[in-house]
């Protein structure tokens, strides 16, 4: 068997590595179960490490490991680099090739498993990204983490601006073209007032005009402003607000959202504007990472190990919802060809009609995937 990373990671990407790893050991007919380094580099380069040589006790450290302890990688590939990954395969008795990734990724699966099958050779993916926007699946392990990690970043700013309110404070989100980041940062809110005050997501034009109404609005009500806005915000004509600092393929570097939305408070307002751009350290936080996600992403590493040995190829885990309250959701298969590069966006349901806030079916939505409640504290005011 091997196990390919793809993609920018998470905080729980090791986690489906570790339960892939757990599962492929109880199959005998598995004599080596390796982790290509630095992802599809590293199957062309046959740079591998055998897991079955790695002891327990390090192995046991993986699913609190933050990032990829395998490395991943994040390039175009050709025809002919899928080819020679099949004679890769080929050359090391390759039998189970599983790869964890995101929307780019499960493309690369799904090159992967039309060039492979006709070998025996069995390709199940993995779902991973903390953009939560791949197709069909519920939700994708790794979202659970990066939105606990934001509720939390945003419930202590919101702390913060609430002790000295002379200002505005502007938090960017990751998430690309998808606000579910974003979004969840309502769940800080414990009361009315609570930060964020402002949710702005890219499914819905970003009005100039109204922001400003809204911003001003609420600094007169509060005197300090908290707003989570999208990395992704785009205008009416569907341009970003902010041109991309520099972009290839899929990979887009944002320009800095939360700078450009602070300057506009302070030189069309008036008023004290601060930014705060959290990036990748909410994508790494181990110490905010949440239980639901981690178990989550076992359970998908283990389900991909388990289904690649039973004969099933062409597929990804995924996780399908069925009560909120209590939470469950059990794993299901999606045939590859529906995920493939297929970006999954916030409905419309849980959008407000302004667009600068989320709606109470998102609450109850998301709010089981950060895990445990999040701090109260206490406030004299």
């Amino acid at each position: 068997m091997l196990i390919a990373h793809g993609g920018g990671p998470t905080a729980v990407i090791n986690a489906s590595l570790y339960g892939a790893i757990e599962e492929a050991k109880k199959h005998n007919e598995i004599g080596s179960i390796y982790g290509a380094l630095g992802g599809t580099a590293g199957i062309l380069e046959e740079n591998f490490i055998d897991f079955k040589t790695v002891d327990q006790k390090t192995l046991d450290l993986l699913p609190f490991t933050p990032a990829s302890s395998i490395g991943t990688s994040r390039f175009p590939l050709y025809e002919k680099e899928y080819e020679q990954m099949l004679e890769v395969f080929k050359k090391h008795n390759i039998r189970y090739v599983l790869f964890n990734g995101g929307n780019g990724s499960m493309d690369t699966c799904g090159r992967i498993y039309k060039v492979a099958q006709k070998h025996d050779i069995h390709v199940v993916g993995i779902p991973k990204t903390i953009d939560n926007d791949i197709s069909v699946t519920d939700h994708c392990p790794g979202f659970g983490s990066a939105a606990r990690y934001l509720a939390t970043s945003v419930a202590e700013v919101g702390q913060d601006v609430k002790s000295l309110p002379i200002h505005v404070s502007i938090v960017e989100a990751m998430g690309r073209n998808a606000g579910w980041i974003a979004a969840s940062s309502v769940l800080a809110r414990k009361k009315e007032g609570d930060a964020p005050h402002l949710i702005y997501l890219p499914e819905k034009p970003f009005c100039e005009e109204e922001f400003l109404e809204d911003v001003e609005r609420l600094y007169k009500k509060l005197g300090g402003v908290v707003v989570v806005a999208s990395e992704g915000l785009k205008n009416e004509k569907g341009e970003p607000i902010v041109p991309p600092i520099f972009k290839t393929g899929r990979a887009t570097y944002f320009g800095d959202v939360s700078a450009h939305l602070a300057m506009l408070v302070i030189q069309k307002l008036g008023i004290k504007a601060r930014s705060e751009k959290p990036g990748i350290l909410g994508r790494a936080s181990i110490a905010l990472q949440s239980e639901v996600d981690r178990q989550e992403a076992i359970e998908a590493g283990k389900a991909a190990a388990k289904a690649a040995c039973e004969g099933k190829t062409g597929v990804m885990v995924g996780f399908k919802r069925i009560s909120n309250e209590p939470y469950s959701c059990e794993t299901i298969f999606i045939p590859i060809e529906e995920v493939m590069m297929h970006e999954r966006k916030m409905p419309k349901n849980f959008i407000n009609e302004r667009g600068n806030d989320v709606t109470s079916a998102f609450i109850k939505w998301c709010k089981p995937l950060i895990g445990a409640e999040l701090p109260s504290y206490a406030n004299f005011r």
